[in-house]
């Protein structure tokens, strides 16, 4: 599995408060909202890349050495 990227992102908080309440509505963590939705507009303008990998599916990661 290639390792994922860090990165830094400021936001205005009452930006950050309605994404984390999106998120919850959604079962999602707020990062994965943030990535669903940069997904999501990379699509849109039709530039997401044919090597990007999928999106983990929500939940906790499988245990090293499990089958999914």
């Amino acid at each position: 599995m290639t390792e994922r990227k860090k990165v830094l992102l400021r936001l205005d908080p009452a930006v950050h408060e309605a994404l984390a309440r999106w998120a919850a509505d959604e079962l999602r963590s707020t990062n994965a909202q943030i990535e669903f939705l940069l997904r999501r507009a990379l699509n849109d303008a039709g530039r997401m890349p044919r090597d990007a990998a999928r999106m983990r599916r929500p939940g906790r990661p499988p245990k090293e050495g499990s089958e999914e």
